[in-house]
């Protein structure tokens, strides 16, 4: 058996919970899921609006299948966290755990599968062979799979470092390594996909031989009735695409941008973003839509340019067509304030137009797609779906849908004729894109009398 994992056993099981000791009830008798996770910018996230993530929603859609509330108890790394299983303090372990069979737990189905890179600042290189990691200087998150794959590396690479702190997550490593603090960062593809859209410097140097799954930690024990649970609502939610659809709530479009397009989105947050902040946050206090989501908007349709022009007349920051202007009360297209209020109202107004089945965030991306295409095209295309037996409550099906109102076969179905389905899918995406950035960089913002709580909260 390999060092590393001996020592991380030895560690989870000395001073182990005696045998006689208490241990949690089952989460019927307890009348509550107890669910220990960590901070990560995937799995499980906490803000002023309160908390969300990818296995976090999963989690609260199974606690509902149980009819229990779900307990989440953050712990400061995946060793406490599994501890805390194997000692019977929780029901089970979940926030971005990779599947290890050496250890004495019992693993959900995967959830998802995830390789690893080492990532440096690009100016640095990238590296060719093992030999190149001599001198170099590895920093891996406490607890992760690429700790152990990094240990037994060392052996055959002399000079090989590795730093592994107490406390930092993927991001905060990220971050460090961005501003050259760290010379490498052992992490998973997604975490660096996430990084590289705020920190554009960073890249891949290297992929490491190391693939894992993403699962859920319980107990061993045979009689454990949340076993039979967990896997019965896992096969369920990917056989009914649910399970797709919250991965793609949270890291369907992550990998859209190309470096060129976050730098040029980073230079006019600086340049820009300043001279019409005051005004997407005054539409947000008039429509309650996050003022980060509308500069998003206004960015993906002029780059903050108030004397935008396309081809086709529609003009400003929002790019508000004459006909729309005209019925939102627009008095001047290219004055930024004008623009940026109608913008924000239209969207607003599509967004309620909307029927109840459609839920947020799901209800937002559509209404941002009809921002684009217009809404008579995206209700065309809800309709679409349902003959196709696709999801037409949510995003993430109907954006597999719209590309096809282009092709005659479709088109014909449409009152208003054939459209670029395809294009408002792909502004969408860069929107949510935007908006994923100006939400980790751009603080909030609450006016004096705006309850907390806003229409598109920044984890929807």
């Amino acid at each position: 058996m390999r060092l590393p994992i001996l020592i991380l056993l030895t560690a989870l099981l000395t001073g182990c919970t005696p045998a006689d000791a208490p241990r949690i009830p089952d989460f019927r008798t307890l009348g509550e899921l107890r669910v220990a996770t960590r901070h990560d910018a995937i799995s499980f996230r906490q803000d002023e609006e309160g908390s969300s993530g990818f296995e976090h929603d999963l989690l609260l859609e199974l606690g509902e299948r149980l009819q229990v509330p779900v307990s989440f108890i953050v712990y400061p790394d995946v060793t406490q966290m599994l501890r805390a299983v194997i000692d019977g303090e929780v029901h089970l372990a979940a926030a971005g755990l990779a599947r290890n069979d050496l250890l004495p737990l019992r693993w959900s189905a995967s959830l998802r599968e995830v390789d690893y890179v080492l990532v440096g600042r690009a100016e640095r290189g990238t590296i060719r062979s093992e030999a190149e990691l001599t001198g170099r200087m590895v920093s891996a998150r406490r607890g992760s799979l690429p700790v152990d794959k990094l240990e037994r590396l060392r052996k055959r690479v002399l000079g090989l470092n590795l730093h592994v702190p107490v406390a930092d997550g993927d991001q905060a490593l990220l971050e460090q390594a961005a501003e050259g603090k760290l010379d490498l960062v052992a992490t998973d593809r997604l975490h660096f996909a996430i990084a590289q859209r705020v920190f554009p410097e960073l890249t891949v140097a290297w992929d490491l031989p190391l693939k894992s799954h993403i699962a859920w930690a319980l107990p061993l024990e045979p009689a454990d009735p949340l076993a039979g649970e967990v896997e019965s609502f896992l096969a369920g939610s990917s056989e009914s695409g649910q399970l797709a659809r919250v991965a793609d709530r949270y890291f369907g479009h992550v990998r859209r941008l190309r470096n060129s397009d976050i730098n040029g989105f980073l230079s006019r947050v600086r340049e820009r973003l300043p001279l019409y902040r005051p005004h997407f946050q005054e539409a947000q206090t008039r429509t309650g839509i996050d003022w980060r989501l509308l500069a998003a908007l206004a960015y993906q349709e002029s780059q903050w340019d108030p004397l935008a022009t396309s081809r086709t007349g529609v003009r400003g920051m929002m790019m508000l067509t004459v006909e729309t202007a005209d019925r939102l009360g627009v008095r001047d297209r290219l004055e930024p304030r004008d623009s940026i209020l109608g913008g924000a109202r239209y969207l607003a107004m599509l967004r309620d137009q909307l029927p109840d089945e459609v839920e947020e965030p799901d209800r937002t991306w559509m209404a941002t797609a009809a921002y684009n295409l217009g809404m008579g095209h995206l209700r065309g295309a809800r309709a679409i779906a349902r003959t196709m037996k696709r999801d037409h409550t949510s995003w993430w099906g109907l954006k597999t849908v719209l590309p096809l109102l282009s092709r005659p076969e479709y088109a014909a179905r449409l009152k208003a004729g054939a459209a670029r389905g395809g294009e408002a899918v792909i502004m969408t995406e860069n929107i949510r894109n935007y908006y994923d950035i100006l939400t980790r960089i751009e603080p909030p913002y609450v006016p004096p009398l705006q309850p907390r709580g806003l229409r598109l909260s920044r984890n929807d």
